[in-house]
Formats: C-alpha cells, structure tokens, sequence
C-alpha cells in the first residue's frame, strides 16, 4: 500500500514546515545566547532537534516512501501538538536555566509531550 501522490506532497509541505520551525528554533537560540552575558544552556543550544528528528525528518521519510502509512488528520495534529509541546519545553527550560532558577512545572511538558505523543501512536495504530 503506497501513499498517493496528494499525500506526498502534504508530507513533502509538513516536512518543510517543521525544517523552517527547526531554522526558526535555531536562530531564536542563537539570538537568546548573543544576549545572555555568556551564560549558555544546552536545552535552548539543541531545541531545534526536536522539530527537526521530531518533525521533518519522519515526514520526509514518509514522502520518500519509507513509510508506507500516512497518518490521519486526528493522529497528525496530535503528533504536531506533541512537537510543538516538547519544542516549547525545551525553550522554557534554557530560558530559566539561562536565568538562573528553574520551575516544578517544567516536567510537566515532558509529560504532556510524551502522552501526545502515545496517543498519536495508538491512534495512528488503532485506525489501521
């Protein structure tokens, strides 16, 4: 079962999103640090990797054929949220390190991003 041509294009598009989200997460690091008074967190450093290994990279083997399945709308937009989440987590975390102090709360977008990211599996799953 191969995915339509419509859909490798939709792949092709998301995957182009998420490298642009990556570059954006990126630039926003480096601009952060230039600013920091040379005080450096490694969370703000590599949070482009996560819409990137998260994001682009899944999608474009999805364009290329390697995975055979595209996801449906529900599973995607999970999947996106699970991203997003985990990309913002990231951020926050370098933006308190780099200020010194750090927040109960920060777990919690590790939670939230690995649950959606469960469910977007089990559903993508359950779907099929």
């Amino acid at each position: 079962m191969f995915i339509s041509d419509r859909k490798k294009d939709q792949a092709v598009r998301i995957a182009r999103n998420y490298a642009a989200a990556s570059l954006f997460c990126a630039l926003f690091g480096a601009v952060y640090e230039i600013f920091s008074h040379e005080v450096y967190s490694y969370s703000m450093i590599y949070a482009f990797i996560i819409p990137l290994a998260g994001g682009a990279l899944p999608f474009l083997a999805i364009a290329a054929g390697h995975i055979k399945r595209f996801p449906g709308r529900i599973s995607r937009s999970l999947y996106h949220a699970a991203i997003a989440t985990l990309t913002i987590g990231s951020i926050m975390k370098g933006v308190l390190e780099i200020y010194g102090t750090t927040s109960v709360l920060l777990p919690a977008y590790w939670i939230a991003g690995g649950l959606l990211i469960a469910g977007a599996v089990i559903l993508n799953i359950a779907v099929y």
